[in-house]
């Protein structure tokens, strides 16, 4: 109604029509001023919390934004570790490859003969350069030989690693790999970089196809690492967003202290674990608070870093009750799972004990902040998962291995964009599972890589 209509030229029963419309009309605004009054009292509530870091939360790292860092003053002095031997303080080579000595043959002040006698070691320093690194091209000339007496044709046999095919040796193809899944070079700088510090012309094809020939060999050796997990005893897991062709998907990591496992998938939901574990049910599991990791294993043991984290924005949020003695609580645990591996189990049993009676008088408060009270109602429910690994020596309170393992993928994701297919995020899956499992032998990912594309494993007898 854009104006009043003329009201003396209404009936009755006009007006009353008039005066009904016009009521509805004023309760349905007052309905939406009362809306609109409650979403600004929680807009300006939510002004006064602190911002979520990844220091007080599960925020990524990568999300985090470090504060400027105060002016400080001049170092002075000898760097720390110098040895107090200028230059640093680098361990010279136990065996370098070429020793020089230099002697003084006159004194500098009255130009009189030094004799060997005369003289004494006054510093030992070394020189560290690299040579120039160029292909190395081996020309097969293969022959074939006519048989006078039957006819037939022979080829001459290869030595190995000289067969036809691609001219592209294993340690090309594995220096590439590592460049690409451990160091996030995308195809064409890596084709650069060959070339610039090399010499070596690989067009991207090339690459891509040298790749796919030895994905069948990264895909064995998961799965034998895969199978190993499936027999593991205690399991830790975490995700995070990858991008495939512009879709978001998620790499799943799966690991302990023997194997590490990565998968690539569509979806964020626990099928994902069923199809990894194969109905296998390990006796602990180890993760933070997300649905989807709950309910795999018989014990389950949480993230108390994380809950760290919450506890500590809940009193930048205000709760001076609850989250200051529940963070308190949860660092004497930390503390606790630095050295519980070397308890007797009677020692864990009786600090299990302590941490439950003062857990008990934690849950005894009645905060009064909403974040306290949430954190409250959460330990309620998940108080029997909180101190799991003082049940289980070889268990860790907190699932930052996990983390750390998919750190690269946050890296490659933030340096890359992505992947383009769902081949290419699956040998990455593959290759950051082998490189995983042989960090946990003390082998280096470039050894580890070039072990699998030899048709060698990386796991130990077991």
């Amino acid at each position: 109604m854009d104006r009043l209509p003329d009201l003396s030229s209404l009936s009755h029963d006009e007006k009353d029509a008039l005066i009904h419309a016009l009521w509805a009309q004023v309760q349905a605004l007052t309905a939406q001023v009362a809306t609109l009054t409650a979403r600004v009292g929680e807009l300006e509530a939510r002004l006064g919390l602190p911002p979520k870091t990844p220091d007080n939360s599960s925020l990524p790292p990568s999300q985090g934004r470090k504060p400027n860092r105060d002016d400080q003053p001049a170092r002075t002095g000898p760097r720390q570790g110098s040895l107090g031997r200028k230059g640093g303080g680098r361990l010279l080579a136990e065996a370098p490859d070429e020793t020089v000595t230099a002697r003084p043959s006159r004194c500098a002040h009255c130009q009189a003969a030094l004799d060997e006698a005369d003289q004494a070691l006054a510093g030992r320093f070394d020189k560290v350069d690299l040579p120039m690194v160029t292909p190395v091209v081996t020309r097969v000339e293969r022959y074939a030989g006519h048989c006078r007496r039957c006819g037939g044709t022979t080829l001459a046999p290869l030595p190995e690693g000289l067969e036809p095919g691609t001219p592209f040796s294993g340690n090309i193809v594995a220096l590439a790999m590592y460049l690409r899944f451990v160091h996030h070079v995308s195809y064409r700088r890596l084709s650069r970089l060959l070339l610039e510090l090399f010499g070596l012309t690989i067009s991207e094809g090339a690459l891509d196809a040298a790749f796919r020939r030895g994905k069948p060999r990264f895909d064995a050796e998961t799965a034998a690492i895969l199978a190993r997990l499936r027999r593991a005893r205690v399991i830790c897991s975490d995700e995070t967003g990858v991008r495939i062709d512009g879709r978001t998907c998620w790499n799943w990591v799966f690991q302990n202290d023997e194997v590490v496992i990565h998968v690539v998938r569509h979806s964020r939901g626990a099928g994902v674990i069923a199809e990894v574990m194969a109905g296998h049910r390990p006796a602990i599991w180890v993760s933070d608070l997300y649905s989807a990791q709950r309910g795999h294993a018989e014990a389950w043991q949480i993230c108390l870093a994380h809950q760290l984290r919450d506890c500590r924005y809940a009193i930048e949020a205000g709760d001076i009750i609850f989250a200051p003695r529940m963070k308190a609580l949860l660092l004497r645990a930390v503390v606790l799972a630095r050295r519980h591996r070397g308890l007797a189990e009677s020692t864990r049993r009786e600090y299990r004990r302590r941490l439950e009676h003062a857990l008990d008088a934690v849950m005894a408060l009645v905060p009064s902040n909403r974040h306290g009270q949430r954190l409250r109602k959460r330990y309620g429910k998940l108080r029997e998962h909180l101190f799991t690994f003082l049940d289980h020596p070889e268990v860790t309170a907190d699932n930052n291995s996990s983390e750390r393992e998919l750190r690269p993928t946050a890296t490659y994701r933030k340096v890359t964009g992505g992947f383009r297919s769902d081949w290419g995020a699956n040998l990455y899956a593959a290759v950051r599972s082998v490189v995983g499992t042989a960090a946990r032998r003390g082998i280096g990912a470039f050894q580890a890589i070039q072990t699998t594309l030899q048709g060698e494993s990386v796991l130990a007898p077991g």
